[in-house]
């Protein structure tokens, strides 16, 4: 069941162990290719349930020696059911995949686990990433458990501290740039050329072959079942692709037979994907300064774009952009009448969805998984810019009760 590297355009293969990031041929991304035709999932499916929740779980489905993995203990987040779409979609199943409780605090702890033992498979002492600031932070931690040097890129400026303090705790080397983070990724495969570093932004295959056992888990949490929609943030566009993968995988397994319509939201300020979707083209135009509160995905010219379109459209889904102040009002939300606590990008999945309830696109019964990517820690300033003036009283229960108003009813 050895995977194929293959050009996802031009179709062109490559050998699996290389660090190749683009095609030789025609310059597009490239992914890997697990032929499973000889493989019976009810032979997986009994593997996997003697086993502890998380990435490697799935380890028959992944492209990398299990007995040099590098981990942190990622994956086997929680599935929560949620009630904000309860009023417009009642009938709805809505729950939300919380990558927030990840080592790191994101989903990228899932592909990292899995490019970083790759890195240590392929001999590599130094890894390198551009970053708006999960990357960094997750790669930072990974690279200090395998013993790599690692180097980090980032916008100056541009990097939510909670993901820059990871980052330098953790041991990374990180040099800011003028520039977004587009910028940045235009430099970080010839920087790594000259540092000899192993790159591991999305570009690379093996980063989403470890994003893709989100779907596998989604799968495993419904009781064997694939939900009738997914929706996912998009930045760079790799964690939406992953999951189509994911389930294209469960499909091509016999453990389905059928696949879930894909919804992928960005910010307005930075939606090139979205708005080729929306316009029916074949080509983004890139955002020259994607502006939004949701720093995870402020990308004007994602490196996964084509991946992130061919899945959505694929999967008859749909692409949605969200103004700033609609994502943090759910963010808002989200917080306080369900107890999840996420970064802005996070919660433009269920603002996506929300918006799509009141549209009367879901039908009763469907259900409806919104991929929340982060931990509203990661970008403490976004939340701390709504909070109200804390009161400051003396140690009595007089003050104390006169600064909540009295005693509540």
């Amino acid at each position: 069941m050895g995977p194929t590297l293959e050009c996802v355009s031009c179709g062109s293969t490559f050998p699996e162990r290389t660090a190749l990031l683009h095609c030789t041929k025609c310059g597009d991304g490239l992914q890997l290719v697990l032929d499973v035709r000889k493989v019976s999932y009810d032979s997986l499916a009994s593997a996997w349930k003697g086993r502890d929740r998380g990435v490697w779980r799935y380890r028959e489905l992944l492209p990398v020696p299990y007995d040099r993995t590098v981990s942190l203990g990622e994956g086997g987040t929680a599935l929560l059911p949620v009630s904000l779409l309860a009023r417009d979609a009642p009938r709805t199943s809505v729950f939300v995949k919380n990558e927030g409780q990840n080592p790191t605090g994101s989903f990228k702890d899932r592909g990292m686990t899995v490019g970083v033992t790759e890195a240590v498979a392929l001999g590599r002492k130094r890894v390198i990433c551009a970053s708006t600031g999960n990357t960094a932070a997750s790669l930072a931690a990974y690279a200090a458990r395998a013993r790599l040097e690692c180097v980090v890129l980032v916008p100056a400026g541009g990097v939510a501290q909670g993901k820059l303090a990871q980052a330098y705790f953790e041991g990374a080397r990180v040099v800011g740039l003028r520039g977004s983070f587009d910028d940045a990724m235009n430099v970080v495969v010839d920087t790594a050329d000259r540092l000899d570093a192993y790159v591991l932004n999305s570009i690379n295959p093996y980063r989403i072959e470890g994003q893709k056992t989100g779907a596998f888990e989604v799968f495993e949490q419904l009781g064997g079942k694939v939900p009738e929609w997914l929706v996912c943030p998009v930045g760079n566009g790799g964690n939406l692709a992953a999951y189509w993968k994911g389930f294209e995988e469960l499909k091509a397994l016999g453990a389905t037979d059928r696949l879930p319509r894909l919804v992928g939201v960005q910010a307005e300020g930075a939606a090139p994907i979205a708005d080729a979707i929306l316009e029916n083209r074949k080509e983004i135009r890139p955002v020259e300064k994607p502006e939004t509160v949701a720093s995870a995905i402020r990308i004007g010219n994602p490196a996964n774009w084509r991946k992130t379109v061919r899945a959505i459209r694929e999967s008859a889904g749909l692409a949605l952009k969200l103004p700033d102040p609609v994502i943090v009002d759910v963010q808002k939300r989200l917080a306080r009448e369900e107890g999840i606590f996420v970064e802005p990008a996070s919660a433009a999945s269920v603002a996506g969805a929300l918006r799509l309830a009141r549209e009367g696109t879901f039908r009763p019964q469907d259900t409806v998984v919104c991929v929340c990517t982060g931990h509203g820690l990661k970008d403490p300033e976004a939340a701390l810019r709504e909070r109200a003036d804390v009161a400051t009283v003396e140690p009595t229960v007089k003050a104390i009760l006169a600064a909540l108003g009295g005693v509540p009813r």
